[in-house]
């Protein structure tokens, strides 16, 4: 890949992101000119002083000197609050302008499907989506007031130096060209050491992850020893590839210091003979050292940001390859459909998790408006995902699945996920008030809903135990029993009112009392205002009270379907065997 091809999307990001600022851009570029305008004016006053006090003849008003001494004090003063202010005002660009990407990129991985997300850990999506934007934090915020505003300080030293006398102008020009030389010579060598360095904190953020949320299993498997094994076999990488990306910015520091040290000595050189030979002032000696020495900041900061843009470029490739993934489900159009509950069919669905084996075989069946259809079969047989179908976390690799005789394809994603409830066995409660924790974070919910809903699902007396009522912030499940968990999911539903609802046994795991309440809690659900269509995922055969239809699913194949009553009077189905097998209401 040539340097042009590496550079292009660095700076085409900087454009994108940098544009919708460009005010506080333009009033940045104007405050770093007058900043260094100002660095460049302090020595000069500097020199005056000095000249003024060693010429020779009568010594200088002093009334002439105090005024030197006071511009100066106030262009150094001006030119520190100039720094700060560019300082504060790149930092505001630079975090607004990742901050946006963050969100860019968040908003783009969640678009994307199951198989993505099913491939990586959350604790490497984390640091992908946090640990590489803020990598480019430095250097959309720093890049223009380090890079632009060292190069332009630079190049006024020398001008004014040729200005004052091309001998010393030509030697720190050409001493400042060859440092930049250096510095682009050596600015993309660790490139690909930085990225294996950004992959290697990947794989240390998600094992710490999965890790910390395993903790107990783990202890109580006496696991301790694997998993610190683990962690050293990647920090011992991490260490390694950190050492190894930092290499190179250790030997441009060093270049670039010679160079300074180089750079001084010449001036002082030349100074002192140019003024033993009455060529200059001794305040143009002065002069010549000191823009030396001001040249060194801006070659400095010129490396380290250099060094900051290969890891952005580092940085920038990883993001890249996210921002390249396209989801394999895509949106629809758009459909109407009608407030009521809706006709389900599934129309031969064939499915399979990527070049795998067959998951669903030619699965057909039709559930009416209204109708309960109970979902039985083997653990693997099929069940989660004839139901990650039907909210389209996948789409078959055959066949149809359509609402009201629409093909769920054609639906925008978040308009069919609307249409459609999903209550499990394992519910996530956020560290969030209640309220967020219910209406997940939608806004324009009232209150008076909210509460309605938790009271007529028998939650009055637990959200009246709540010291902040609604806004009390749950620690996620900790402190919520089983039963109230699934209460709050329940609520969920009830507040999002869809038309069909899928139960993956939300009862199952629960003590009678609390099993009681959220099995009264499901009947609401099912009968609703105008009734729902549903599918109850069942565990136990008890469950299946409420459904008018069964499908039998065995190794994603559908053995039996019908009329549950129908079935259940019939010693020849497999739900009557079923039935006869399960003395104590559980699935054989």
């Amino acid at each position: 890949m040539t340097q042009t091809q590496r550079t292009a999307p660095i700076f085409g990001m900087l454009r994108a992101y940098l544009r919708p600022q460009i005010g506080r851009v333009l009033l940045l570029a104007a405050v770093l000119l007058g900043g260094i305008g100002l660095q460049l004016l302090g020595p000069q006053i500097l020199r005056r002083f000095i000249d003024s006090v060693t010429a020779h003849g009568a010594p200088p008003p002093l009334a002439s000197l105090w005024v030197l001494a006071g511009l100066f004090l106030a262009a150094t003063a001006a030119a520190q609050i100039a720094r700060v202010w560019a300082a504060w005002l790149s930092e505001q660009v630079g975090w607004a302008a990742t901050n946006r990407l963050r969100h860019d990129l968040a908003d783009h991985v969640l678009r994307l499907d199951s198989a993505f997300h099913n491939a990586r850990t959350p604790g490497e999506l984390i640091e992908r989506l946090d640990g590489d934007v803020t990598a480019l934090a430095g250097f959309f915020s720093e890049f223009v007031i380090q890079i632009l505003g060292g190069a332009l300080l630079i190049a006024g030293v020398v001008g004014l130096l040729f200005a004052q006398d091309w001998r010393i102008g030509a030697a720190l020009g050409a001493l400042a060209f060859a440092a930049v030389l250096v510095l682009r010579a050596t600015r993309n060598l660790s490139v690909a050491d930085v990225a294996l360095e950004r992959q290697s904190r990947s794989d240390l953020t998600g094992f710490l992850e999965e890790r910390v949320g395993g903790l107990d299993d783990i202890r109580a498997n006496g696991g301790g020893g694997h998993v610190m094994r683990g962690l050293g076999a990647i920090t011992k990488v991490l260490n390694a590839r950190s050492v190894r990306a930092g290499q190179v910015g250790r030997a441009v520091w060093v270049l670039t210091a010679a160079i300074f040290v180089i750079s001084a000595l010449t001036a002082l050189s030349l100074g002192i003979y140019l003024f033993q030979h009455g060529q200059v002032s001794l305040g143009a000696v002065y002069l010549f050292v000191q823009y030396a020495a001001m040249m060194r900041e801006p070659l400095n900061q010129i490396g380290a940001q250099l060094q900051d843009v290969q890891r952005a470029a580092a940085s920038l490739q990883r993001i890249g390859g996210l921002l390249a993934t396209r989801p394999a489900v895509r949106d629809g159009a758009g459909v109407v459909w009608p407030a009521a509950a809706p006709k389900l069919s599934y129309e031969a669905v064939d499915f399979a998790y990527g070049d795998g084996p067959p998951v669903l075989s030619q699965v057909s069946f039709e559930l009416e408006p209204g109708r309960v259809l109970g979902l039985l079969g083997r653990t693997g047989g099929g069940k989660t995902s004839l139901i990650r179908l039907l909210c389209r976390l996948h789409d078959p690799t055959g066949g149809a699945i359509r609402l009201d005789g629409r093909d769920i394809r054609e639906a925008g994603l978040s308009q069919l996920r609307r249409r459609i409830g999903v209550v499990t066995q394992d519910v996530q409660v956020f560290s969030a008030s209640v309220r967020d924790n219910v209406s997940l974070f939608e806004p324009g919910v009232a209150d008076a809903r909210i509460v309605e809903v938790l009271e007529d699902l028998g939650l009055g007396p637990w959200l009246a135990r709540q010291p902040r009522g609604l806004d009390t912030t749950l620690a996620g499940a900790a402190g919520l029993s089983a039963g109230e968990g699934q209460l709050l999911a329940l609520a969920r539903i009830f507040l999002k009112n869809p038309g069909l609802v899928v139960l993956d046994e939300a009862s199952s795991r629960l003590d009678p009392g609390a099993d009681r309440l959220v099995e009264l809690a499901m009947d609401k659900l099912l009968k609703g205002p105008v009734g729902r269509s549903a599918i109850i995922i069942a565990h136990r055969l008890e469950t299946l009270r409420r459904a008018d239809r069964i499908l039998i699913l065995e190794a994603g194949r559908v053995v039996e379907q019908g009329d549950r009553a129908a079935l259940a009077a019939d010693p020849g189905s497999r739900l009557a065997r079923l039935m006869a097998a399960a003395g104590d209401g559980a699935l054989p």
